[in-house]
């Protein structure tokens, strides 16, 4: 099997050796021209890892963006966030044919690179280059001087075609995971209710009613209710009883050189929308808490707000925040997240939270949530 690539053959080049033009966003009071409709004003904000994001965006008069010739967007240019999230970098898609923007480095990409290309490279391996040319000491920015001497392997087109593709098959398997973790959550939750909810099916089956759940399930559940009203056999307990709280975090000792930093702004519903990169140096005081797949993070300021999801990599780091739910076996990751961050729970939660303008709980108020423990034949099957 023949290598994908030979980097040794690739010749190192900046971004002002291969790019037709490298020129900075507006930069310019803004908030007068802002409208309802007209061309879209992208601001650091706007741009995300790999994409535009829609929410939020700004609008100006056609007259405006005609005035701000040097900041104006095509489609396939790349655009490099300055202050916020410096080094975040997208190509501007199709569906943006007129656009403008402050805040962004602007790449309008020569012949010899393609623009995802270099979008793949800025959001990958530059991250050195960023941290050592990001300065300021109240806002940091990363300047167009300093995206211009980027440095990097430069393959043919042809490779870069090879690698684009190899490289979008991964991110359209990624799309397609998240627009199904919508879909499968409400299963779940919906599941969750029919086994576990008001002692579901115990009840109806000491009623003899008929069966709602597949011939499989529904005779591991127990046909009576005990003295206390729950299913017989099953026991009262927390969340405690089936997960550790809060189980690692990071210290100055053993704290990484980058961390992918998740916080509950970016955390909504079920869905992260957004993994920071930092080096450890710069990362927020709250990036702590120790992620990994199968967790359960439900913010604790301002629960009902819904900073909840489930957490499916490795990798990531998470807010002090958050209480972190790690079930103690893996058999009950479904259950441990469907209990957490059910919206009764939330709600609870939500009513629990004091503290003025910031009103919060305790992770322990989280991890005191009462269940009714199953069996381990139902939670197996569950």
């Amino acid at each position: 099997m023949t290598e994908l690539v030979k980097q040794n053959d690739w010749p190192e080049v900046t971004v002002d050796e291969v790019a037709a033009d490298v020129t900075v966003g507006h930069v310019g009071p803004m908030a007068n021209e802002y409208l309802d409709f007209g061309v879209p004003f992208l601001r650091s904000l706007s741009v995300e890892r790999f994409g535009i994001r829609e929410e939020g965006l700004k609008f100006i008069s056609p007259e405006f963006h005609a005035k701000l010739k040097k900041s104006a967007l095509a489609p396939g240019d790349v655009v490099i966030v300055r202050t916020g999230k410096p080094g975040t970098c997208a190509v501007i898609p199709d569906w943006l044919s007129d656009a403008n923007c402050s805040d962004l480095v602007i790449v309008r990409c020569g012949p010899r690179v393609r623009p995802h290309f270099l979008c793949y490279i800025v959001n990958s391996v530059a991250g050195g280059h960023i941290d050592s040319h990001t300065v300021g000491a109240v806002q940091q920015h990363f300047n167009v001087g300093s995206a211009r001497t980027l440095s990097f392997l430069l393959p043919p087109l042809d490779e870069q075609d090879r690698i684009l593709a190899l490289l979008r098959g991964l991110d359209d398997k990624i799309e397609l995971n998240r627009k199904m973790n919508p879909r499968r959550a409400p299963m779940a939750r919906a599941l969750f209710g029919a086994g576990f909810g008001y002692c579901a099916p115990t009840r109806p089956k000491a009623e003899g009613r008929a069966p709602y759940l597949s011939p499989d399930l529904w005779p591991l559940f127990p046909a009576r209710l005990d003295a206390q009203g729950k299913p017989e056999g099953w026991a009262i307990g927390t969340l405690n009883d089936l997960a550790s709280l809060n189980p690692e975090s990071w210290t100055a000792r053993n704290a990484p050189d980058r961390v992918a930093y998740v916080d509950l702004a970016n955390t909504k519903w079920g869905n992260i929308d957004q993994v920071e990169d930092y080096a450890w140096a710069d990362a927020p005081s709250r990036a702590r808490r120790i992620l990994r797949a199968g967790d359960t993070i439900v913010g604790t300021v301002r629960p009902g707000n819904g900073s909840f999801c489930y957490v499916g990599e490795d990798g990531l780091t998470g807010s002090t925040g958050f209480a972190v739910l790690r079930p103690q076996n893996p058999r009950d990751r479904a259950f441990v997240w469907c209990a957490a961050t059910a919206a009764e729970n939330i709600d609870r939660l939500a009513h629990l939270a004091d503290g003025g303008a910031y009103p919060a709980v305790k992770s322990d108020a989280v991890a005191a949530t009462e269940i009714i423990v199953p069996s381990e034949v139902v939670l197996a099957a569950f």
